[in-house]
Protein backbone atom coordinates (compact mmCIF):
# COMPACT_ATOMS: atom_id res chain seq x y z
CA UNK A 1 0.00 0.00 0.00
CA UNK A 2 2.73 2.50 0.94
CA UNK A 3 4.61 1.91 -2.32
CA UNK A 4 1.39 2.54 -4.24
CA UNK A 5 1.00 5.88 -2.42
CA UNK A 6 4.58 6.89 -3.23
CA UNK A 7 4.18 5.96 -6.88
CA UNK A 8 0.81 7.68 -7.16
CA UNK A 9 2.05 10.94 -5.66
CA UNK A 10 5.18 10.86 -7.81
CA UNK A 11 2.95 10.42 -10.84
CA UNK A 12 0.77 13.32 -9.74
CA UNK A 13 3.85 15.58 -9.60
CA UNK A 14 5.45 14.47 -12.83
CA UNK A 15 2.63 13.15 -15.00
CA UNK A 16 2.46 16.12 -17.31
CA UNK A 17 6.15 16.03 -18.20
CA UNK A 18 6.18 12.26 -18.50
CA UNK A 19 2.98 11.95 -20.50
CA UNK A 20 1.16 15.04 -21.82
CA UNK A 21 -1.81 12.92 -22.86
CA UNK A 22 -2.28 11.65 -19.32
CA UNK A 23 -2.36 15.18 -17.92
CA UNK A 24 -5.28 16.08 -20.18
CA UNK A 25 -7.12 12.77 -20.05
CA UNK A 26 -10.84 12.79 -19.16
CA UNK A 27 -11.52 12.31 -15.48
CA UNK A 28 -8.35 14.02 -14.29
CA UNK A 29 -7.95 17.56 -13.01
CA UNK A 30 -9.27 19.88 -15.74
CA UNK A 31 -7.49 22.95 -17.01
CA UNK A 32 -8.98 26.15 -15.63
CA UNK A 33 -9.41 29.38 -17.51
CA UNK A 34 -6.23 31.41 -17.28
CA UNK A 35 -6.44 33.94 -14.46
CA UNK A 36 -3.14 35.60 -15.40
CA UNK A 37 -4.33 37.46 -18.46
CA UNK A 38 -5.14 41.03 -17.39
CA UNK A 39 -5.12 41.59 -13.63
CA UNK A 40 -1.83 41.68 -11.71
CA UNK A 41 -1.17 38.67 -9.51
CA UNK A 42 -1.79 40.68 -6.35
CA UNK A 43 -5.19 41.97 -7.43
CA UNK A 44 -7.25 39.03 -6.21
CA UNK A 45 -8.65 36.87 -4.97
CA UNK A 46 -11.50 36.66 -7.45
CA UNK A 47 -13.03 33.45 -6.09
CA UNK A 48 -13.22 31.42 -2.91
CA UNK A 49 -10.98 28.81 -4.55
CA UNK A 50 -8.27 31.40 -5.17
CA UNK A 51 -8.57 32.65 -1.59
CA UNK A 52 -8.30 29.13 -0.19
CA UNK A 53 -5.26 28.38 -2.33
CA UNK A 54 -3.49 31.55 -1.14
CA UNK A 55 -4.28 30.73 2.49
CA UNK A 56 -2.92 27.20 1.99
CA UNK A 57 0.43 28.74 1.09
CA UNK A 58 0.41 31.59 3.60
CA UNK A 59 -1.07 29.87 6.67
CA UNK A 60 -1.53 26.42 8.12
CA UNK A 61 -4.80 26.11 6.23
CA UNK A 62 -7.93 28.04 5.27
CA UNK A 63 -11.14 28.35 7.27
CA UNK A 64 -14.50 29.70 6.11
CA UNK A 65 -13.99 32.88 8.11
CA UNK A 66 -10.46 33.36 6.75
CA UNK A 67 -11.64 32.88 3.17
CA UNK A 68 -14.45 35.40 3.60
CA UNK A 69 -12.13 37.94 5.21
CA UNK A 70 -9.52 37.58 2.48
CA UNK A 71 -12.20 37.95 -0.22
CA UNK A 72 -13.42 41.12 1.47
CA UNK A 73 -10.06 42.93 1.76
CA UNK A 74 -7.80 41.36 -0.91
CA UNK A 75 -4.27 39.97 -0.88
CA UNK A 76 -2.40 43.21 -0.28
CA UNK A 77 -4.52 44.41 2.62
CA UNK A 78 -4.44 40.92 4.16
CA UNK A 79 -0.64 40.84 4.01
CA UNK A 80 -0.39 44.30 5.56
CA UNK A 81 -2.80 43.23 8.27
CA UNK A 82 -0.76 40.12 9.04
CA UNK A 83 2.52 42.03 9.01
CA UNK A 84 1.06 44.37 11.66
CA UNK A 85 -0.22 41.69 14.03
CA UNK A 86 1.77 41.18 17.24
CA UNK A 87 3.89 38.07 17.49
CA UNK A 88 2.49 35.08 19.40
CA UNK A 89 5.24 33.51 21.49
CA UNK A 90 5.68 30.27 23.40
CA UNK A 91 7.67 31.23 26.50
CA UNK A 92 4.67 32.83 28.29
CA UNK A 93 2.69 29.63 27.80
CA UNK A 94 5.41 27.51 29.38
CA UNK A 95 5.66 29.96 32.27
CA UNK A 96 1.87 29.77 32.72
CA UNK A 97 1.76 25.97 32.68
CA UNK A 98 4.42 25.87 35.36
CA UNK A 99 2.16 27.88 37.67
CA UNK A 100 -0.75 25.45 37.28
CA UNK A 101 -1.25 22.88 40.05
CA UNK A 102 -0.88 19.97 37.62
CA UNK A 103 1.92 21.73 35.70
CA UNK A 104 4.40 22.50 38.43
CA UNK A 105 7.76 20.94 37.52
CA UNK A 106 6.07 19.09 34.67
CA UNK A 107 6.88 21.38 31.74
CA UNK A 108 8.44 19.19 29.06
CA UNK A 109 9.10 19.35 25.34
CA UNK A 110 5.53 18.14 24.83
CA UNK A 111 4.37 21.29 26.62
CA UNK A 112 6.38 23.27 24.08
CA UNK A 113 4.57 21.45 21.26
CA UNK A 114 1.30 22.36 22.95
CA UNK A 115 2.23 26.06 22.80
CA UNK A 116 3.43 25.69 19.20
CA UNK A 117 0.14 24.07 18.16
CA UNK A 118 -2.03 26.76 19.77
CA UNK A 119 -0.10 29.47 17.92
CA UNK A 120 -0.07 27.56 14.63
CA UNK A 121 -3.80 26.75 14.74
CA UNK A 122 -4.90 30.06 16.23
CA UNK A 123 -7.05 28.35 18.87
CA UNK A 124 -7.96 30.15 22.12
CA UNK A 125 -4.92 30.34 24.39
CA UNK A 126 -5.72 29.56 28.04
CA UNK A 127 -2.56 31.32 29.17
CA UNK A 128 -3.92 34.59 27.72
CA UNK A 129 -7.52 34.43 28.85
CA UNK A 130 -8.54 32.33 25.82
CA UNK A 131 -7.56 35.04 23.34
CA UNK A 132 -6.85 33.39 19.99
CA UNK A 133 -3.49 34.14 18.33
CA UNK A 134 -4.00 35.90 15.01
CA UNK A 135 -0.55 35.98 13.39
CA UNK A 136 -1.08 33.06 11.03
CA UNK A 137 1.34 34.24 8.34
CA UNK A 138 4.09 34.91 10.87
CA UNK A 139 3.68 31.46 12.40
CA UNK A 140 3.80 29.83 8.96
CA UNK A 141 6.95 31.72 7.99
CA UNK A 142 8.53 30.94 11.38
CA UNK A 143 7.95 27.24 10.74
CA UNK A 144 9.59 27.59 7.32
CA UNK A 145 12.55 29.36 8.92
CA UNK A 146 12.81 26.60 11.55
CA UNK A 147 13.42 24.16 8.70
CA UNK A 148 16.30 26.32 7.42
CA UNK A 149 17.83 27.53 10.71
CA UNK A 150 17.67 24.17 12.46
CA UNK A 151 18.08 23.39 16.13
CA UNK A 152 16.52 20.29 17.61
CA UNK A 153 15.53 18.55 20.80
CA UNK A 154 17.43 15.52 19.50
CA UNK A 155 20.46 17.20 21.02
CA UNK A 156 21.09 15.58 24.39
CA UNK A 157 21.05 18.89 26.27
CA UNK A 158 18.20 20.58 24.43
CA UNK A 159 15.96 17.52 24.83
CA UNK A 160 15.45 18.54 28.45
CA UNK A 161 15.29 22.30 27.93
CA UNK A 162 11.85 23.28 26.60
CA UNK A 163 12.44 26.93 27.49
CA UNK A 164 15.56 26.93 25.32
CA UNK A 165 13.68 25.63 22.27
CA UNK A 166 10.66 27.86 22.85
CA UNK A 167 12.99 30.83 23.15
CA UNK A 168 14.60 29.82 19.84
CA UNK A 169 11.25 29.52 18.08
CA UNK A 170 10.08 32.83 19.55
CA UNK A 171 13.25 34.38 18.10
CA UNK A 172 12.39 33.01 14.66
CA UNK A 173 8.81 34.26 14.89
CA UNK A 174 9.95 37.70 16.06
CA UNK A 175 12.37 37.97 13.13
CA UNK A 176 10.04 36.46 10.51
CA UNK A 177 9.11 39.91 9.16
CA UNK A 178 12.31 41.66 10.18
CA UNK A 179 15.69 41.84 8.49
CA UNK A 180 17.72 38.78 7.60
CA UNK A 181 20.88 40.42 8.97
CA UNK A 182 19.30 40.68 12.43
CA UNK A 183 17.98 37.12 12.17
CA UNK A 184 21.48 35.91 11.34
CA UNK A 185 22.93 37.66 14.39
CA UNK A 186 20.17 36.52 16.75
CA UNK A 187 20.54 32.94 15.53
CA UNK A 188 24.31 33.04 15.94
CA UNK A 189 24.17 34.31 19.52
CA UNK A 190 21.22 32.27 20.75
CA UNK A 191 22.27 29.77 23.46
CA UNK A 192 20.20 27.00 21.84
CA UNK A 193 22.24 27.33 18.65
CA UNK A 194 25.42 27.72 20.68
CA UNK A 195 24.70 24.35 22.30
CA UNK A 196 23.38 22.65 19.15
CA UNK A 197 26.25 23.58 16.83
CA UNK A 198 28.79 23.77 19.65
CA UNK A 199 30.27 27.26 19.23
CA UNK A 200 29.34 28.28 22.75
CA UNK A 201 32.53 28.37 24.88
CA UNK A 202 34.60 28.08 21.71
CA UNK A 203 38.17 29.02 22.71
CA UNK A 204 40.99 30.57 20.72
CA UNK A 205 43.69 28.21 19.49
CA UNK A 206 46.32 27.04 21.96
CA UNK A 207 48.51 24.33 20.38
CA UNK A 208 50.33 23.69 23.65
CA UNK A 209 47.04 22.54 25.20
CA UNK A 210 45.75 20.99 21.95
CA UNK A 211 42.89 23.52 21.74
CA UNK A 212 41.55 24.41 18.31
CA UNK A 213 38.40 26.44 17.61
CA UNK A 214 35.31 24.34 16.95
CA UNK A 215 34.33 24.55 13.24
CA UNK A 216 30.79 23.22 13.48
CA UNK A 217 28.78 26.45 13.37
CA UNK A 218 31.31 28.15 11.12
CA UNK A 219 30.64 25.52 8.48
CA UNK A 220 26.85 25.30 8.79
CA UNK A 221 26.15 29.03 8.91
CA UNK A 222 27.68 29.18 5.43
CA UNK A 223 26.41 25.93 3.93
CA UNK A 224 22.86 25.90 5.33
CA UNK A 225 21.87 29.32 6.70
CA UNK A 226 23.15 31.79 4.10
CA UNK A 227 25.02 31.06 0.86
CA UNK A 228 25.32 27.33 0.19
CA UNK A 229 28.22 25.44 -1.33
CA UNK A 230 28.40 26.93 -4.84
CA UNK A 231 28.20 30.44 -6.27
CA UNK A 232 24.79 31.29 -7.70
CA UNK A 233 23.51 33.58 -10.38
CA UNK A 234 20.75 35.97 -9.34
CA UNK A 235 18.18 33.38 -10.47
CA UNK A 236 19.58 30.69 -8.18
CA UNK A 237 21.26 28.64 -10.91
CA UNK A 238 24.91 27.69 -10.30
CA UNK A 239 27.63 29.80 -11.89
CA UNK A 240 30.07 27.65 -13.84
CA UNK A 241 33.66 27.79 -14.91
CA UNK A 242 34.86 25.19 -17.34
CA UNK A 243 31.47 23.56 -16.99
CA UNK A 244 31.89 23.07 -13.24
CA UNK A 245 30.28 24.94 -10.32
CA UNK A 246 32.41 27.37 -8.34
CA UNK A 247 32.80 26.78 -4.60
CA UNK A 248 31.69 29.63 -2.35
CA UNK A 249 34.35 28.94 0.30
CA UNK A 250 37.12 26.56 1.30
CA UNK A 251 38.58 25.11 4.47
CA UNK A 252 40.62 28.26 5.12
CA UNK A 253 37.33 30.21 5.21
CA UNK A 254 35.83 27.77 7.72
CA UNK A 255 38.89 28.12 9.93
CA UNK A 256 38.66 31.90 9.70
CA UNK A 257 35.04 31.96 10.84
CA UNK A 258 35.76 29.40 13.58
CA UNK A 259 38.59 31.57 14.95
CA UNK A 260 36.33 34.61 14.82
CA UNK A 261 33.57 32.84 16.75
CA UNK A 262 35.74 32.29 19.82
CA UNK A 263 35.03 33.78 23.23
CA UNK A 264 31.22 33.56 23.36
CA UNK A 265 29.63 32.17 26.51
CA UNK A 266 26.46 32.14 28.57
CA UNK A 267 24.95 35.46 29.53
CA UNK A 268 23.92 36.22 33.13
CA UNK A 269 26.13 33.54 34.68
CA UNK A 270 28.79 35.57 36.43
CA UNK A 271 31.48 34.23 34.07
CA UNK A 272 34.53 36.35 33.21
CA UNK A 273 36.69 38.17 32.72
CA UNK A 274 39.10 35.21 32.79
CA UNK A 275 36.82 32.36 33.92
CA UNK A 276 35.17 30.49 31.07
CA UNK A 277 33.50 27.36 32.44
CA UNK A 278 32.02 28.86 35.58
CA UNK A 279 29.03 26.70 36.48
CA UNK A 280 29.35 25.16 39.91
CA UNK A 281 27.40 24.95 43.14
CA UNK A 282 28.16 28.58 43.99
CA UNK A 283 26.11 29.92 41.08
CA UNK A 284 23.78 26.98 40.45
CA UNK A 285 20.69 29.19 40.60
CA UNK A 286 21.75 31.38 37.66
CA UNK A 287 23.82 29.05 35.49
CA UNK A 288 21.77 27.71 32.59
CA UNK A 289 24.20 24.89 31.98
CA UNK A 290 22.63 23.01 34.87
CA UNK A 291 19.37 24.87 35.21
CA UNK A 292 15.93 24.52 33.68
CA UNK A 293 13.72 27.61 33.44
CA UNK A 294 16.46 30.22 33.67
CA UNK A 295 17.04 33.64 32.10
CA UNK A 296 20.29 32.55 30.46
CA UNK A 297 18.36 30.60 27.81
CA UNK A 298 16.52 33.77 26.84
CA UNK A 299 19.55 36.06 26.58
CA UNK A 300 22.08 36.25 23.73
CA UNK A 301 25.52 34.90 24.47
CA UNK A 302 28.07 37.37 25.80
CA UNK A 303 31.76 37.64 24.86
CA UNK A 304 34.59 36.95 27.27
CA UNK A 305 37.53 38.60 25.57
CA UNK A 306 40.22 36.52 27.27
CA UNK A 307 39.08 33.55 25.20
CA UNK A 308 38.61 35.41 21.91
CA UNK A 309 41.24 35.28 19.18
CA UNK A 310 41.98 38.92 18.37
CA UNK A 311 45.58 38.41 17.25
CA UNK A 312 45.26 36.50 13.99
CA UNK A 313 44.04 37.58 10.55
CA UNK A 314 40.96 35.62 9.55
CA UNK A 315 40.04 34.51 6.03
CA UNK A 316 36.34 35.17 5.45
CA UNK A 317 34.29 35.07 2.23
CA UNK A 318 35.95 36.57 -0.82
CA UNK A 319 33.64 37.75 -3.61
CA UNK A 320 33.21 40.57 -6.09
CA UNK A 321 32.56 43.80 -4.20
CA UNK A 322 33.55 42.37 -0.80
CA UNK A 323 34.29 45.11 1.75
CA UNK A 324 37.31 43.36 3.24
CA UNK A 325 40.35 43.24 0.91
CA UNK A 326 40.58 39.65 -0.25
CA UNK A 327 37.93 38.75 2.31
CA UNK A 328 40.56 38.89 5.07
CA UNK A 329 39.65 40.38 8.46
CA UNK A 330 42.64 42.08 10.01
CA UNK A 331 43.46 41.28 13.64
CA UNK A 332 42.82 43.57 16.56
CA UNK A 333 39.06 43.69 16.97
CA UNK A 334 37.14 42.53 20.01
CA UNK A 335 34.66 39.64 19.80
CA UNK A 336 31.59 41.80 19.10
CA UNK A 337 33.27 43.96 16.45
CA UNK A 338 34.67 40.94 14.65
CA UNK A 339 31.36 39.12 14.79
CA UNK A 340 29.57 42.07 13.18
CA UNK A 341 32.22 42.22 10.46
CA UNK A 342 31.78 38.51 9.78
CA UNK A 343 27.99 38.72 9.65
CA UNK A 344 28.20 41.66 7.25
CA UNK A 345 30.61 39.62 5.15
CA UNK A 346 27.98 36.86 4.90
CA UNK A 347 24.96 39.16 4.57
CA UNK A 348 26.36 41.07 1.59
CA UNK A 349 27.33 37.95 -0.36
CA UNK A 350 25.34 37.87 -3.63
CA UNK A 351 24.24 34.28 -2.95
CA UNK A 352 22.09 35.11 0.06
CA UNK A 353 19.03 36.44 -1.80
CA UNK A 354 18.60 33.55 -4.26
CA UNK A 355 19.67 30.97 -1.66
CA UNK A 356 17.26 31.99 1.11
CA UNK A 357 14.56 33.03 -1.38
CA UNK A 358 14.50 29.64 -3.06
CA UNK A 359 14.29 27.79 0.24
CA UNK A 360 11.37 29.90 1.44
CA UNK A 361 9.60 29.40 -1.90
CA UNK A 362 10.05 25.64 -1.49
CA UNK A 363 8.62 25.66 2.02
CA UNK A 364 5.58 27.81 1.16
CA UNK A 365 4.76 27.36 -2.52
CA UNK A 366 6.55 24.90 -4.81
CA UNK A 367 9.49 22.50 -4.81
CA UNK A 368 10.67 23.52 -8.29
CA UNK A 369 10.41 27.29 -8.71
CA UNK A 370 11.50 28.57 -12.10
CA UNK A 371 14.75 30.57 -12.22
CA UNK A 372 12.69 33.66 -13.09
CA UNK A 373 10.60 33.22 -9.92
CA UNK A 374 13.74 32.87 -7.78
CA UNK A 375 15.24 35.92 -9.46
CA UNK A 376 12.21 38.09 -8.72
CA UNK A 377 12.22 37.05 -5.07
CA UNK A 378 15.98 37.55 -4.80
CA UNK A 379 15.54 41.05 -6.23
CA UNK A 380 13.03 41.87 -3.47
CA UNK A 381 15.52 40.55 -0.91
CA UNK A 382 18.29 42.69 -2.37
CA UNK A 383 16.14 45.84 -2.43
CA UNK A 384 12.73 46.18 -0.81
CA UNK A 385 11.95 49.20 -2.95
CA UNK A 386 13.40 51.61 -0.42
CA UNK A 387 17.05 50.58 -0.79
CA UNK A 388 16.98 48.13 2.14
CA UNK A 389 18.61 44.72 1.73
CA UNK A 390 17.40 41.63 3.60
CA UNK A 391 13.83 42.78 4.32
CA UNK A 392 12.02 39.50 4.99
CA UNK A 393 8.64 41.19 4.86
CA UNK A 394 9.33 42.27 1.29
CA UNK A 395 10.70 38.81 0.52
CA UNK A 396 7.58 37.02 1.81
CA UNK A 397 5.34 39.45 -0.07
CA UNK A 398 7.27 38.77 -3.28
CA UNK A 399 7.00 35.02 -2.77
CA UNK A 400 3.24 34.98 -2.22
CA UNK A 401 2.21 37.58 -4.80
CA UNK A 402 4.45 36.38 -7.60
CA UNK A 403 2.56 35.34 -10.77
CA UNK A 404 4.06 31.87 -10.43
CA UNK A 405 2.71 31.51 -6.89
CA UNK A 406 -0.74 32.64 -7.91
CA UNK A 407 -0.98 30.93 -11.31
CA UNK A 408 1.78 28.33 -11.32
CA UNK A 409 -0.66 25.42 -11.31
CA UNK A 410 -1.71 26.55 -14.80
CA UNK A 411 1.54 28.06 -16.07
CA UNK A 412 3.64 25.00 -15.17
CA UNK A 413 1.20 22.12 -14.60
CA UNK A 414 3.90 19.48 -15.08
CA UNK A 415 6.37 20.77 -12.51
CA UNK A 416 4.53 23.11 -10.15
CA UNK A 417 3.62 22.13 -6.59
CA UNK A 418 5.00 20.36 -3.54
CA UNK A 419 4.26 17.29 -1.49
CA UNK A 420 2.39 18.44 1.60
CA UNK A 421 4.31 17.97 4.82
CA UNK A 422 2.42 15.48 7.01
CA UNK A 423 2.48 17.83 9.99
CA UNK A 424 0.90 20.56 7.86
CA UNK A 425 -1.77 18.08 6.72
CA UNK A 426 -2.59 17.52 10.38
CA UNK A 427 -2.92 21.23 11.09
CA UNK A 428 -4.95 21.91 7.95
CA UNK A 429 -7.48 19.28 9.03
CA UNK A 430 -7.83 20.82 12.48
CA UNK A 431 -8.23 24.34 11.08
CA UNK A 432 -10.71 23.28 8.40
CA UNK A 433 -12.84 21.51 11.01
CA UNK A 434 -12.70 24.20 13.72
CA UNK A 435 -11.03 21.78 16.13
CA UNK A 436 -11.10 22.79 19.77
CA UNK A 437 -10.70 21.40 23.26
CA UNK A 438 -12.77 21.99 26.38
CA UNK A 439 -10.05 23.92 28.25
CA UNK A 440 -7.97 25.38 25.44
CA UNK A 441 -5.04 23.11 26.25
CA UNK A 442 -3.96 20.67 23.55
CA UNK A 443 -2.32 17.33 23.99
CA UNK A 444 -3.34 15.39 20.89
CA UNK A 445 -0.20 16.42 18.99
CA UNK A 446 1.89 14.57 21.56
CA UNK A 447 0.89 10.91 21.30
CA UNK A 448 3.03 7.96 22.12
CA UNK A 449 5.09 7.23 20.12
CA UNK A 450 6.22 10.83 19.49
CA UNK A 451 4.75 12.82 16.62
CA UNK A 452 7.92 12.47 14.54
CA UNK A 453 7.54 8.68 14.59
CA UNK A 454 4.15 9.08 12.91
CA UNK A 455 4.99 11.84 10.48
CA UNK A 456 8.74 11.80 10.12
CA UNK A 457 8.80 15.33 11.54
CA UNK A 458 7.89 17.44 14.54
CA UNK A 459 8.51 21.12 15.36
CA UNK A 460 12.21 21.49 16.26
CA UNK A 461 12.61 17.71 16.31
CA UNK A 462 14.80 17.10 13.28
CA UNK A 463 17.36 14.35 13.60
CA UNK A 464 20.07 16.53 12.03
CA UNK A 465 20.98 20.12 11.18
CA UNK A 466 20.04 19.30 7.57
CA UNK A 467 16.34 19.35 8.50
CA UNK A 468 13.83 16.54 8.04
CA UNK A 469 14.48 16.65 4.29
CA UNK A 470 17.00 18.35 2.03
CA UNK A 471 15.91 21.02 -0.48
CA UNK A 472 17.59 19.33 -3.44
CA UNK A 473 16.34 15.81 -2.74
CA UNK A 474 14.62 14.15 -5.70
CA UNK A 475 12.60 10.98 -5.21
CA UNK A 476 13.93 8.10 -7.28
CA UNK A 477 11.99 7.30 -10.43
CA UNK A 478 10.14 9.78 -12.58
CA UNK A 479 10.85 12.81 -10.38
CA UNK A 480 14.63 12.43 -10.31
CA UNK A 481 14.69 11.24 -13.94
CA UNK A 482 13.07 14.54 -14.91
CA UNK A 483 15.64 16.50 -12.90
CA UNK A 484 13.01 17.69 -10.41
CA UNK A 485 13.27 18.16 -6.66
CA UNK A 486 10.81 16.74 -4.13
CA UNK A 487 12.22 17.48 -0.65
CA UNK A 488 9.29 16.16 1.40
CA UNK A 489 9.54 12.77 -0.29
CA UNK A 490 12.64 12.15 1.80
CA UNK A 491 10.44 11.44 4.85
CA UNK A 492 7.77 9.56 2.87
CA UNK A 493 9.15 6.14 3.74
CA UNK A 494 7.35 2.80 3.84
CA UNK A 495 6.95 3.34 7.58
CA UNK A 496 5.72 6.95 7.60
CA UNK A 497 3.39 6.42 4.62
CA UNK A 498 1.42 3.91 6.70
CA UNK A 499 1.90 5.63 10.07
CA UNK A 500 0.71 8.98 8.72
CA UNK A 501 -2.40 7.34 7.24
CA UNK A 502 -3.12 5.67 10.56
CA UNK A 503 -2.62 8.92 12.46
CA UNK A 504 -4.93 10.83 10.10
CA UNK A 505 -7.50 8.05 10.49
CA UNK A 506 -7.48 8.63 14.25
CA UNK A 507 -7.83 12.38 13.78
CA UNK A 508 -10.60 12.13 11.18
CA UNK A 509 -12.63 9.84 13.41
CA UNK A 510 -12.11 11.95 16.54
CA UNK A 511 -15.53 13.41 17.33
CA UNK A 512 -17.26 14.63 20.41
CA UNK A 513 -20.27 16.86 19.84
CA UNK A 514 -22.87 14.16 19.24
CA UNK A 515 -21.98 11.78 22.00
CA UNK A 516 -18.91 9.87 20.85
CA UNK A 517 -15.19 10.22 21.41
CA UNK A 518 -11.86 8.92 20.16
CA UNK A 519 -9.80 9.16 23.32
CA UNK A 520 -9.93 11.06 26.56
CA UNK A 521 -7.02 12.46 28.56
CA UNK A 522 -9.17 13.22 31.59
CA UNK A 523 -8.61 16.97 31.85
CA UNK A 524 -10.23 18.60 28.84
CA UNK A 525 -7.17 18.86 26.57
CA UNK A 526 -8.34 16.54 23.79
CA UNK A 527 -8.72 18.33 20.46
CA UNK A 528 -12.01 17.44 18.75
CA UNK A 529 -13.22 18.09 15.23
CA UNK A 530 -16.48 19.99 14.87
CA UNK A 531 -18.24 17.24 12.92
CA UNK A 532 -21.62 18.61 13.99
CA UNK A 533 -21.09 21.60 11.71
CA UNK A 534 -21.11 19.47 8.56
CA UNK A 535 -23.09 16.37 9.60
CA UNK A 536 -26.54 17.71 8.58
CA UNK A 537 -25.23 18.69 5.15
CA UNK A 538 -23.53 15.31 4.76
CA UNK A 539 -26.73 13.48 5.63
CA UNK A 540 -28.86 15.35 3.10
CA UNK A 541 -26.43 16.34 0.34
CA UNK A 542 -23.09 14.51 0.25
CA UNK A 543 -22.21 16.17 -3.06
CA UNK A 544 -22.36 19.57 -1.36
CA UNK A 545 -20.20 18.20 1.46
CA UNK A 546 -17.54 17.26 -1.06
CA UNK A 547 -17.72 20.74 -2.58
CA UNK A 548 -17.13 22.18 0.90
CA UNK A 549 -14.09 19.99 1.54
CA UNK A 550 -12.83 20.52 -1.98
CA UNK A 551 -12.66 24.22 -1.10
CA UNK A 552 -11.19 23.92 2.40
CA UNK A 553 -8.68 21.16 1.72
CA UNK A 554 -7.96 21.25 -2.02
CA UNK A 555 -8.66 24.85 -3.08
CA UNK A 556 -11.24 23.62 -5.61
CA UNK A 557 -8.72 21.42 -7.45
CA UNK A 558 -10.40 18.04 -6.95
CA UNK A 559 -10.69 16.15 -10.24
CA UNK A 560 -14.07 14.90 -11.51
CA UNK A 561 -12.78 11.34 -11.20
CA UNK A 562 -11.91 11.78 -7.53
CA UNK A 563 -15.19 13.53 -6.78
CA UNK A 564 -17.26 10.80 -8.42
CA UNK A 565 -15.35 8.09 -6.58
CA UNK A 566 -15.81 9.77 -3.20
CA UNK A 567 -19.47 10.51 -3.84
CA UNK A 568 -20.16 6.86 -4.57
CA UNK A 569 -18.53 5.92 -1.28
CA UNK A 570 -20.47 8.50 0.73
CA UNK A 571 -23.79 7.52 -0.82
CA UNK A 572 -23.15 3.94 0.28
CA UNK A 573 -23.13 5.07 3.92
CA UNK A 574 -26.70 5.01 5.25
CA UNK A 575 -28.42 4.91 8.61
CA UNK A 576 -29.14 7.34 11.39
CA UNK A 577 -25.46 8.31 11.88
CA UNK A 578 -24.71 8.66 8.17
CA UNK A 579 -24.06 12.41 8.52
CA UNK A 580 -21.16 11.99 10.92
CA UNK A 581 -19.85 8.91 9.15
CA UNK A 582 -19.87 10.63 5.78
CA UNK A 583 -17.91 13.53 7.25
CA UNK A 584 -15.33 11.18 8.71
CA UNK A 585 -14.97 9.04 5.61
CA UNK A 586 -14.73 12.07 3.33
CA UNK A 587 -12.00 13.63 5.47
CA UNK A 588 -9.94 10.47 5.75
CA UNK A 589 -10.14 9.59 2.07
CA UNK A 590 -9.30 13.13 0.93
CA UNK A 591 -6.39 13.54 3.34
CA UNK A 592 -4.78 10.32 2.13
CA UNK A 593 -5.45 10.77 -1.57
CA UNK A 594 -2.61 11.40 -4.05
CA UNK A 595 -4.42 14.47 -5.41
CA UNK A 596 -4.60 16.14 -2.00
CA UNK A 597 -1.08 15.07 -1.07
CA UNK A 598 0.40 17.34 -3.73
CA UNK A 599 -0.23 21.01 -2.93
CA UNK A 600 -0.70 22.91 -6.19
Amino acid sequence: MSRFIVASVALALAAGAASPLLAQAPGHRPDAGMRSGFEPAGAGPFSDDEAARFLTQATFGPTFDAIAHLRAIGYTAWLNEQFARPVSTEIPYLDWVETQPEGSNHVTDDTRLEAWTINALGTPDPSRGLIAPGDQLRQRVAFALSEIFVVSNKNGTLAYQPWALSSWYDMLATNAFGNYRQLLKDATLHPAMGIYLTHMQNQKADPTRNIRPDENYAREVLQLFSIGLVKLDTDGTPLLTGGQPIATYNQATVRGFAALLTGWNWNNTGCGPTTYVCCDESNYATCARYGYNLPSWKLPMQPIEAFHDNTSAKQLLDYSGVALPGGVLAPGGNASVELDAALDNIFLHPNVGPFIGRRLIQRLVTSNPSPAYVQRVAAAFSNNGAGVRGDLKATVRAILLDPEARYGQWLFPSTFGKLREPLVKNLQLWRAMNASSETGRIETLNPYPPIEDWYGQGPLRSTSVFNFFQPDYGHSGEISNLGLHSPEFQILTDTTAVATNNRLFSLSFCWHSDGGSCWENGHGATLYLDTARDAPLAASNPAALLDRYNLLLMSGQMSPFMRQTLLARLNALTGSSRGRQRVQHALYLILNSPEYSVQK
